[in-house]
């Protein structure tokens, strides 16, 4: 069991909430709403510029070379990602200036500052325990997803967001971020601190479950308008 499973393992409910969400469970099997989709896709393509605040944060407060390295490897995935965000955004007629021209949505802004806020006033560790649901929670989520035979994913709607997740890139992105909080923790971690940890291991799980929850909410309000 490595640093990510003991936080995983402590923080049990909270992160079944997040990878087994409604919103989840309809992307694998395709009958999630296009508009949740596309509600989420927007304000996560926002979510994503903070979020590379957080690993530029993340570089600044690095002690070594390796620490700084891997910040900026995540912050390569993560522009990657962005991209994805765009091009799909595109395929419902939605620009990158339109896209960009939308407001955060107050789940967005209580997640990506409530990381933020964690590695202003922690250490390092504190920050990436903050980011890990998210950079290792996605590629769980999408191998998750993925049927054991790609070509299932065909007529998928969401075969391209699931593609992107399950796929060796960003495997390996989330397997250098795992590797990485493995790092960190090495350098020393007591019970009381482990502690601490959970906690913010558990609220960044609960606001991904609330982000997920965004996505449906605004969706059923755009069928409604």
């Amino acid at each position: 069991m490595d640093f990510f499973d003991r936080l995983k393992a402590a923080a049990h409910d909270e992160w079944l909430s997040y990878v087994d969400h409604e919103f989840v469970r309809g992307m694998g099997d395709g009958t999630l709403p296009v508009e949740a989709f596309k509600a989420y896709l927007v304000q996560d393509y926002l979510f994503l510029i903070h979020f590379s605040r957080a690993w530029a944060l993340a570089a600044y407060k690095g002690r070594t070379l390796e620490d700084i390295r891997a910040a900026q490897e995540t912050m390569q995935g993560i522009l990657s990602e962005m991209e994805l965000h765009l091009r799909l955004c595109e395929r419902w007629g939605l620009s990158a200036a339109d896209v960009e021209a939308t407001e955060e949505h107050h789940s967005n802004v209580a997640y990506t500052r409530y990381v933020i806020d964690c590695g202003l006033q922690g250490d390092l560790l504190d920050l990436h325990v903050a980011l890990a649901p998210c950079v290792i929670g996605y590629a769980e989520i999408g191998k998750a997803l993925a049927p054991v035979d790609p070509t299932a994913l065909h007529n998928h709607p969401y075969k391209d967001w699931i593609a992107e997740y399950a796929g060796e890139g960003y495997q390996g992105v989330a397997g250098a971020a795992r590797a990485n909080l493995d790092r960190l923790a090495s350098r020393g971690v007591s019970e009381e601190r482990f502690k601490e940890l959970t906690k913010i291991f558990a609220m960044a799980s609960k606001l991904e479950a609330n982000f997920w929850q965004m996505g449906l909410d605004l969706g059923r309000d755009a069928v409604t308008v």
